[in-house]
Order: structure tokens, then C-alpha cells, then sequence
């Protein structure tokens, strides 16, 4: 016999968040620029003996958490393979193929990222949001996730993961 899914769906407007950020790879970068970006989540999974999947309000305070972290900030990939990132002095700069940018360090999202996409940040945002969940023990009835960014209007990333449940 099949179970029975439900899923929720949050997209407040207090989930997003605006950065600035380049896409490089060797050859190639675009100039810094930034976009006020807007976060969804979608939770898939079986009802808990609350009759929720997941609590709504659990869901957009840790999201609002990790956003906030991004919020006013330059996200640089610390992942890059054609960034040179240092360290020094409080300043963070980051050199690519002869050009440098030096920041602030309290300015920069430093990322465990590869680029500054859309989509990466769908990911980077499901793997923060996952690890809160896990941690608030809130993940026992969820069997997949899916985080969107988008960048504008008609303009949206989507990450999107099966959880194993235990």
C-alpha cells in the first residue's frame, strides 16, 4: 500500500536577502554586481502526530537565520578554482587572472561554494537548512526537500534533495 505524501510550501517575502556577487571561471568573469534575491522551501514527507509535515514557523525562522547571514553582503566562493582569496588584516582580497578586489572581511560571505549561482546558493542554503533541522531533531517524517533562489522575477534556481528517513 503507497503512503500518503504531503508537502508544504513557504515563500514569504522576509525570505531573501540582497548580496552582491561575480560568476568566474577561468576566462570568464562578470563584473560585481548584486540582486535582491528571494528564498523558497519545500518540504515533501509523511504528516508527524501533529498533523504537519513540518511546522511552518519552524521552517521560515531557520530559513530567515541562514538568509540573514548573506543579507548586505559580496558572497565570494571560497571554492573557486580561478579565485585567489587572502586574508589579512581584517581585509579579505580576491584576485582573478590580474584583477583584485579587496573587501572588508565583516563585508563577505565567504561560501563553501565553487561559484556564486543561483543554483550553488539553492544548495548552499538546503545543506545550512538541513543541518538546522537535523539539529532542532526535525527531520524524522521529511523525505525530500527543495530550495529555490531567485535572482528576479522569472529568474529562479532550484536545488532540490531526497532524505533518507531512519
Amino acid at each position: 500500500m503507497a503512503v500518503a505524501e504531503f508537502s508544504i510550501h513557504v515563500a514569504k517575502e522576509n525570505l531573501k536577502f540582497s548580496a552582491a556577487h561575480f560568476i568566474a571561471y577561468p576566462g570568464f568573469r562578470e563584473p560585481l554586481h548584486g540582486h535582491n534575491y528571494q528564498v523558497g522551501i519545500k518540504v515533501e514527507g509523511r504528516l508527524a502526530t501533529t498533523g504537519y509535515v513540518l511546522d511552518f514557523g519552524l521552517v521560515k525562522k531557520l530559513t530567515r537565520e541562514i538568509v540573514a547571514h548573506l543579507d548586505e553582503h559580496t558572497i565570494i566562493p571560497a571554492l573557486s578554482d580561478c579565485l585567489s582569496i587572502r586574508q589579512q588584516d581584517g581585509q579579505l582580497s580576491v584576485t582573478y587572472e590580474g584583477d583584485c578586489f579587496v573587501f572588508p572581511v565583516t563585508d563577505v560571505a565567504l561560501l563553501p561554494i565553487a561559484h556564486s549561482s543561483a543554483e550553488e546558493l539553492a544548495r548552499f542554503i538546503w545543506n545550512e537548512l538541513h543541518s538546522e533541522l537535523v539539529r532542532h531533531n526535525a527531520v524524522s517524517e521529511i523525505s525530500a526537500m527543495e530550495v529555490s533562489v531567485a535572482e528576479g522575477p522569472g529568474q529562479t534556481a532550484i536545488y532540490r534533495q531526497e532524505i533518507s528517513r531512519r
